[in-house]
């Protein structure tokens, strides 16, 4: 069974930094996209920021700058740096994988839990 592991959320205050981790575990044939996204109080789910296989990364707008998702392809792993934090990046962060289990079947999407990151004095 294939999962999406994630840590590193917590309480910091504004303009600090955070680093969100995540790691794919379980058994699977390849991974596509690596990304991060996150939910706000009373908000619909937005895509932070992702990374292809090859490298191609995407980032919104509201977080370019200030935010770098680097992976390491070898331990299929995602990592989100988070700078320069404000109360408006509040929200549980999601780790999302497109993700192959098998040789066979198409590529499906896959969700971490969420970790929770509060930026607030």
């Amino acid at each position: 069974q294939v999962q999406l592991v994630e840590s590193g959320g917590g309480l910091v205050q504004p303009g600090g930094s955070l680093t969100l981790s995540c790691a794919a575990s379980g058994s699977y044939f390849s991974i596509n996209t690596m990304g991060w996204y996150r939910q706000a109080p009373g908000k619909q789910r937005e895509l932070v920021a992702d990374i292809g296989s090859g490298g191609i990364i995407r980032y919104t707008d509201s977080v370019k700058g200030r935010f770098t998702i680097s992976r390491d392809n070898a331990k299929n792993t995602v990592d989100l740096q988070m700078n320069s934090l404000k109360p408006e990046d509040t929200a549980v962060y999601y780790c999302n994988a497109e993700i192959r289990a098998d040789f066979r079947y198409l590529y499906a999407n896959y969700w971490g839990k969420g970790t929770l990151v509060t930026v607030s004095s």
